[in-house]
């Protein structure tokens, strides 16, 4: 078999493939050209790659070189080509001219700001497995020194296969154990309030403790969370007869601490265990409570607390809980240490990219929640800056609605600006590894990798370091009930900042499992009415798919319009895989 015949061998395979994968046709044009050159012509592109802000790739001979149109002079022009073939430089316009003049051979050209081939014939855009590889991994190198200094990826980015959820059907061994060692639970029909979903219940006010009801109604009604321990997977029994034996072999060192025998934990475990008894009179979480406070004794008081801070707090006492009792400590991005973080921890991607060069340095940050700044609002005066404060509030009180907390802000917008590139400013300049000096840069946050449960926490109270003063934002927010988390993943920025490629780069997920795992749903929101210094927290529950207000003890039913008519503070989405109806009544048989 000739060269020629292998080439147009190899071509029909690789048209095949594209078939298969719903790959654009290669060009006619484009498959005669490698024909006659190989890719020869596209190794010597290569070095005249330029890495612009953002790792955008363009292609310049010079760095300050200005292309322009050889026929007409024009340099403005909204796409310029270059000729692969003798490098000459054409317009939209006069592109398919140079083609049809010159011999053949001249019809494929690149795009100088984009660095994508384009078929001056067929006047349209056309794709090279290999040209989009090359140039991929060069623009790659290009921009972070090749790589050597790129933090690396944590252990939980590994590829995992999706398991389907399957309904669990006991055998007869599992029916006789079952029955054995098990009691049905008792429903009250006569009381209006079992019409409520199972393990739906108030929860005491033990004073200005609306913070940590809320919280821990979202968390006993998290879906992952909820199966993990009312599967026994955490037994605390079992838990504080090991730490018993620990704490009397700690007994002798006397640097040992006091707080060792505390485990969240085992006080989750317990409440799920009361709210999921069948009892509808409200709970009094005052065990909870009294090991939160030797968790974080800062914050020991009845005076009101914050939420965010309360959720954060609760999920590093389980985290830390599980690491004292592990020989070898484990990262809290693994996702795998304890069940706090295997339900709620992502992967955060930062971007910072000189705006000299191009240089992209890549960090990667474990996360359990996302803080969003509220969309500013349009022709607002002066610029405030943002952040979580501890606000005493005392009682109920109303919003209080000014001119300054006008507008309208979206988590959708939100999400936009978390992820918009910042320029940051002259007081924050960084080293760049590749100019050897301090350069201004652009800074650009995405997610790596989603949570099973993402939680938003929007940052209402504001401080401003011009005025001296700190508020809260009572701006309305939008918010869905399904939102789709897959525009703001770290492949579809980096695909966006690659441009159209057809090459599997580092970061970009192709395979349908990660498109699934992006949509998620909306089954809890906190919020918080009143001012900075007197407000109250409520939680909204979405079950059965309905939705039903908890405000401390009290338990009721709401339309979902008051849902999202509320002011939300902190938001509860799901993967939409795990979602379903799982607290719906059973069905008679």
């Amino acid at each position: 078999m000739s060269k020629t015949e292998r080439f147009h061998h190899s071509q029909h395979q690789q048209e095949q493939r594209q078939n298969e994968l719903g790959l654009p046709q290669p060009c006619l044009h484009l498959s005669e050209f490698r024909s006659q050159h190989g890719t020869k012509p596209f190794r010597a592109l290569q070095e005249c790659l330029r890495v612009r802000p953002l790792g955008r790739a363009a292609i310049r001979r010079e760095p300050k070189e200005v292309p322009r149109c050889g026929a007409c002079g024009e340099a403005a022009r909204p796409r310029l080509y270059a000729c692969v073939a003798c490098a000459a430089v054409s317009c939209h316009v006069h592109a398919a001219v140079h083609a049809e003049l010159v011999r053949p051979g001249h019809e494929i050209a690149v795009d100088v700001d984009r660095a994508e081939l384009f078929c001056c014939v067929c006047r349209d855009q056309v794709y090279d497995r290999d040209f989009d590889a090359a140039f991929v991994l060069a623009q790659t190198a290009a921009s972070t020194l090749g790589g050597s200094i790129r933090s690396p990826l944590p252990e939980n980015l590994r590829k995992r296969r999706r398991v389907d959820y399957r309904p669990w059907n006991p055998d007869l061994r599992e029916r006789v154990f079952v029955g054995r060692n098990s009691s049905p639970l008792q429903r009250t029909d006569g009381d209006s309030s079992s019409e409520l979903p199972w393990g739906l219940r108030g929860l005491n006010n033990l004073g200005n403790t609306c913070f940590m009801n809320s919280v821990l109604q979202a968390l006993l009604h998290t879906p992952p969370l909820r199966n993990y321990f009312l599967s026994d997977r955490h037994n605390r029994y079992f838990c504080q007869k090991k730490n018993s034996v620990k704490k009397n072999a700690a007994n002798n060192d006397s640097n040992s601490n006091k707080n060792s025998s505390v485990c969240l934990a085992c006080d989750l475990d317990e409440m799920f265990s009361k709210v999921f008894s069948g009892a509808r009179t409200p709970y009094s979480p005052a065990k909870f409570l009294y090991s939160w406070w030797q968790h974080a004794a800062n914050l020991a008081s009845y005076e009101q607390q914050d939420a965010h801070e309360f959720f954060i707090s609760t999920l590093d006492g389980i985290h830390e809980k599980v690491e004292k009792d592990k020989r070898k400590p484990q990262s809290q991005g693994n996702g795998d240490c304890c069940i706090a973080h295997r339900v709620f921890s992502g992967i955060l991607r930062s971007d910072v990219m000189c705006t000299a060069c191009g240089f992209t340095s890549t960090t990667y940050d474990p996360c359990v929640d996302i803080s969003l700044d509220l969309e500013p609002n349009q022709g607002a005066s002066g610029r405030t800056t943002s952040s979580k404060s501890h606000h005493p509030c005392n009682g109920k009180a109303d919003s209080l609605n000014s001119s300054q907390n006008c507008g309208i802000s979206t988590l959708m917008g939100c999400l936009d600006r978390f992820t918009r590139p910042e320029r940051l400013g002259s007081d924050q300049k960084f080293f760049c590894q590749q100019c050897q000096v301090r350069q201004e840069s652009l800074k650009q946050m995405s997610i790596r990798k989603l949570p099973l449960v993402s939680c938003f926490h929007i940052k209402r109270f504001e401080h401003s370091s011009i005025r001296k003063m700190s508020r809260k934002v009572d701006r309305y927010l939008q918010f869905p009930f399904s939102l789709d988390m897959a525009p703001y993943l770290s492949s579809s920025i980096l695909r966006s900042r690659f441009g159209n490629r057809i090459f599997s780069f580092e970061g970009d997920e192709p395979d349908a499992s990660n498109e699934l795992s992006s949509e998620f749903e909306l089954f809890a929101v906190i919020t918080h009415t009143g001012k900075l210094d007197a407000g109250h927290y409520v939680t909204y529950l979405r079950l059965s798919n309905q939705w039903y207000k908890c405000d401390d003890a009290w338990i009721t039913q709401v339309n979902e319009n008051i849902v999202r008519a509320a002011q939300g503070y902190m938001m509860f989405y799901v993967q939409k895989m795990l979602y379903y109806r799982a607290s719906e009544k059973p069905v008679a048989s």
